[in-house]
């Protein structure tokens, strides 16, 4: 006769997801209330991107580095920073006690609520093709998340992990370098949207290493490697975001933040870091058909958005 508590214990290794800790879910309200500071900071960074260029008159080729200096003296980009600085702190809290590919997508909500501010501020209604976008984009992430809160799991990440993760960052940024000086003086928001999107992706997947390593104590010279790396990330892919601002609406860089951001980041976690190895083939084909929908919504957000179709480039808002 097998002892109850040995059936039960065996019971519980076999559990995944919510069902073995149900504490990862303190990481939704954590990454939610993220995604809240998120939109506000976007909308007051845009602001106050928008004001910088107006005032200096130049608006092709990216953020000059005067233009960049001169953002530290707007009041409203220096509140959408601190507001965007309590977002990483909810996220990284999130992370924290959540697995990447559970917290990191939740921040889609950030764009339904960019999208009601940007509305009121530009004086231009969404249209009913970007608000069919949307929920493409919200519709395939809350499938995406719903997948990963019974099958994500979380396994010690070993050096050779690392040192890829490192390795394709380092070939990332240098594509997107050589892109950026081939194209600067022509680019359209999507290329700095996927930019910033793609390498903020890295700086989840690097934070959550670095938080998990810590707290297991192993905090050595390769944790110092990814913490700088993390910090490397974080000033390119700020740089690709405040052009964006510039040449395409909040919501809309939100929209692709929202997106490619968690797409890069659950890819590393899937194929990487093995955060889905439990899961079964039907849940990692529901993975591939969410992140499609969601990335085709982002698609026909940059071709329907209102202020981009006014008249074929993004009308300027209202700045105060």
């Amino acid at each position: 006769m097998i002892p109850l508590d040995a059936t039960l214990s065996d019971g519980i290794d076999q559990l995944v997801g919510v069902f073995r800790d149900p504490r990862i879910l303190l990481g939704i309200p954590l990454a939610l209330l993220g995604a809240v500071f998120m939109s506000f900071g976007a909308q007051y960074q845009h602001r106050g991107v928008q004001k910088v260029e107006r005032l200096s008159g130049k608006t092709t080729g990216g953020l000059s580095r005067k233009q960049l200096t001169s953002l530290l003296t707007r009041p409203s980009w220096v509140a959408g920073t601190v507001m965007l600085g309590l977002a990483i702190v909810c996220q990284l809290s999130a992370l924290s006690v959540a697995p990447l590919i559970l917290v990191q997508p939740l921040g889609a909500i950030a764009l339904v609520i960019t999208t009601v501010l940007n509305a009121r501020v530009s004086g231009q209604k969404p249209t009913r093709q970007s608000l069919i976008a949307i929920a493409l984009c919200v519709g395939g992430i809350f499938i995406f998340v719903t997948i990963a809160a019974f099958f994500a799991t979380e396994h010690v990440v070993t050096e050779r992990e690392l040192w890829i993760i490192l390795g394709i960052l380092v070939v990332v940024v240098i594509v997107f370098g050589v892109f950026w000086v081939l194209v600067r003086r022509r680019a359209q928001a999507l290329f700095y949207i996927m930019a910033a999107g793609v390498i903020y992706g890295f700086v989840a997947t690097l934070a959550k290493v670095v938080i998990s390593r810590a707290q297991a104590g192993n905090f050595e010279w390769l944790t110092m490697l990814c913490l700088v790396a993390l910090l490397a990330a974080v000033a390119v892919g700020a740089y690709f975001v405040q052009t964006a601002y510039s040449v395409g609406p909040p919501d809309l860089v939100i929209a692709g933040l929202t997106v490619i951001d968690p797409i890069v980041a659950v890819l590393i976690g899937l194929l990487v870091l093995g955060e889905a190895s439990t899961a079964p083939a039907w849940a990692l084909i529901g993975f591939v058909i969410a992140g499609a929908i969601a990335t085709w919504g982002v698609i026909q957000l940059t071709k329907h958005h209102p202020q981009v179709t006014a008249d074929g480039k993004p009308a300027k808002p209202r700045v105060k």
